[in-house]
């Protein structure tokens, strides 16, 4: 029995050995294991735009901590920089109405009639997006800019010129004549999600950088009339003045947008609601700046209008979603394709439409001679039409304002009159538009509270032509009491107003 015990015991002693060697190699490895990151694919970018990512690539590795965002920070505080700009403006002076009039110009001289000028400066943000120099930023920071200087925080000092800028969406490209600059990796503004961790940084004032963090309070924000091409990200993180054209990032340290405006009380503060351009909207007009030297667009050629409930209502629509076309021009694309007035756009190329602003930049991303396929509802039934879009003209439609007819129910305190030649020239719609012309509209009415205004020519009653004010009046008393539906014509533009009683 003793011999047994003995036996029993040599073996535990070497299995404890043997447990201990494989401990001791285990230990040996694992310290080659932990701590290595996951590595994303990584992601394509134009050559302009790649940069030697360092190893580990940042962007990838980094994560807040219990301490802050110290070390997501740090990789991307030397791409963004201090862009100041100046130019030369003339001002405007109490006698500017009498300059031009030639009786004071012979008292006083040509010299008199000239508004002096100012050197105007400005101060913004920029964020490196490439190793060549490239910075992106927002036009409105080197807009008119005759001089441009472009700080680094490592207080380097260079030159800047604008390689490209686009109006409609505020993006502008900057180029300094540097290499081997930090960049700072660029991130994928769809995979942003309400409550996702950002952080704002920028240099507003040139005594160095900003750093502000909250979270993406929406995605998508448009009708701001901030720009033509509205897709904001908006974020509580407070945007500094001067932080425009800055870096709105991510908790990985990659760029997620471009820091643009802020919300603020009583002209001034930060409100807790701030906006920035996607990242990815940002990029593709980079894109066609370098490639085009300029952003084209694709162009539908038709002008639409929110889908109100009154209007889901009147259209037969299920739901106050969509684009409602209230025009389609005669020359445009979208001219002989079947597309109607009054039709709703709730889809396109397989994708659903929410509003005429989602629309117009969908259609502006796609290239001019691409087919878009639409799906359309015309009095509540679905259809598909295809558009070969043309190429987004430069032009913009302006209104100009102009005894009458009198209208009842719900068009009370509505005054019309006949659309003659001269009325036609004078507010600037096509001469043979057919319709009545409106005279006044009474302030607070229910007409006033549509949207309805001087110089508005009505071209259609509940859907059907008016060419008359007789015929005009026999319409709106045959709706009675109940809404009217109007075709209305704003300087050379169609669309509909939907007039219910208040």
């Amino acid at each position: 029995m003793a011999e047994t015990k003995l036996q029993i015991s040599r073996r535990m002693g070497v299995a404890l050995l043997v447990i201990v060697l494989l401990v001791g190699a285990a230990l040996a490895v694992v310290p080659n294991l932990v701590g290595r990151p996951v590595m994303a694919a990584p992601q394509r970018v134009p050559m302009y735009l790649a940069r030697p990512e360092p190893n580990p690539p940042a962007g990838h590795d980094l994560a807040p901590t219990d301490m802050g965002f110290a070390n997501v920070v740090k990789p991307v505080l030397p791409a963004v920089v201090n862009i100041s700009s100046s130019k030369t403006v003339r001002t405007q002076n109490q006698f500017a109405p009498f300059m031009q009039d030639p009786f004071f110009r012979q008292f006083f001289g040509k010299g008199f009639a000239a508004p002096p000028e100012r050197r105007e400066e400005a101060l913004g943000s920029g964020v490196i997006v490439s190793p060549e120099g490239y910075i992106l930023t927002n036009n409105h920071v080197i807009d008119g800019a005759t001089d441009i200087k472009v700080f680094l925080p490592d207080k380097r000092e260079f030159k800047g010129r604008v390689i490209g800028r686009d109006k409609k969406t505020d993006i502008a490209i900057v180029k300094i004549d540097a290499t081997g600059l930090p960049a700072v990796t660029l991130g994928d503004s769809s995979k942003l999600h309400i409550g996702d961790y950002v952080l704002a940084i920028g240099d507003p004032f040139g005594v160095g950088e900003t750093v502000t963090n909250g979270i993406v309070s929406a995605t998508g924000r448009n009708g701001l009339d901030i720009e033509n091409y509205e897709d904001f990200i908006q974020t509580d993180a407070p945007i500094n003045p001067g932080n425009s054209g800055g870096a709105l990032i991510n908790a990985r340290g990659e760029l997620v947008g471009i820091n643009t405006a802020i919300l603020s009380a009583n002209g001034g503060g930060n409100a807790g609601v701030g906006f920035a351009i996607p990242v990815n909207l940002a990029r593709y007009v980079m894109d066609q700046i370098l490639k085009n030297g300029k952003v084209v667009r694709g162009w539908l050629g038709v002008s639409v209008q929110a889908v109100t409930p009154a209007m889901a209502k009147a259209f037969d629509v299920p739901k106050p979603e969509g684009a409602l076309v209230g025009d389609v021009e005669s020359n445009g694309p979208s001219a002989g394709s079947g597309l109607q007035r009054g039709d709703v756009i709730a889809g396109l190329n397989g994708q659903p439409v929410s509003g005429p602003n989602e629309l117009r930049l969908k259609i502006s991303e796609m290239a001019p001679g691409a087919i878009a396929h639409l799906k359309v509802l015309r009095n509540g039934q679905p259809q598909e039409i295809s558009v070969k879009l043309g190429e987004l003209p430069g032009s913009s439609k302006q209104h100009a304002s102009s005894q009458p007819g009198s209208a009842a129910g719900p068009l009370s305190g509505v005054q019309v009159e006949p659309l003659t030649p001269q009325i036609a020239q004078q507010i600037k719609v096509p001469a043979d538009t057919k319709g009545v012309v409106v005279d006044s509209v009474r302030s607070g009415s229910s007409a006033d509270n549509a949207g309805l205004r001087q110089g508005d020519v009505i071209e259609q009653v509940n859907r059907k032509p008016v060419s008359s004010v007789n015929q005009f009046d026999r319409d709106v008393q045959m709706a009675g009491k109940q809404p009217v539906v109007l075709l209305v014509n704003r300087g050379g533009t169609t669309a509909f107003v939907v007039v219910g009683n208040s």
